[in-house]
């Protein structure tokens, strides 16, 4: 059977209170998905990484860039692609459901493309929009993880 992948979008900076929220999302959601997936690089996603490594999971790091160096010190599996931003559609289609924690515009197109795509979305102090599964704390974002990925 194929292991889960978890993806979770943010911003590329972030303040320390979601920081925080992140590295406690990671180190939870290691205990429901094979895999972690994001955009590898900085804030959220770095934050969210090393909760997940914590957490005994393993990650996966889609970047913009060719350079594998660029990539967050908690990735184990780097993929360059060298596309840019292009890279949001391959963070998320690669996952199975999709937690979205506070970014800005490159956070929002990610959300976008789990709608078009039929991907689920759960903000989690994120943005609010019709179609995206709210969860206003980490252990909502968990079981509501948990629960969809039990169905698939």
């Amino acid at each position: 059977m194929r292991k889960k992948i978890v993806g979770v979008i943010g911003g590329h900076s972030c303040t320390v209170k979601v920081e925080r929220i992140a590295h406690k999302l990671g180190c939870k959601l290691a205990k429901v998905a094979g895999f972690l997936v994001s955009g590898g690089l900085s804030g959220t996603m770095k934050a969210v990484c090393a909760g997940f490594k914590d957490g005994g999971g393993a990650t996966i790091g889609i970047i913009p860039s060719y350079n594998k160096k660029d990539a967050n010190e908690h990735i184990d599996l780097v993929i360059p692609t060298g596309i840019g931003l292009a890279r949001n559609v391959v963070v998320v289609s690669s996952a199975d459901v999709v937690v979205a924690l506070p970014g800005k515009a490159g956070t929002l197109s990610e959300i976008a493309y789990c709608l078009q795509f039929g991907i689920p979305v759960i903000s989690l102090k994120s943005w609010d929009i019709k179609g995206v599964i709210k969860a206003k704390t980490v252990d909502q974002a968990v079981a509501k993880v948990k629960k969809i990925l039990k169905q698939e």
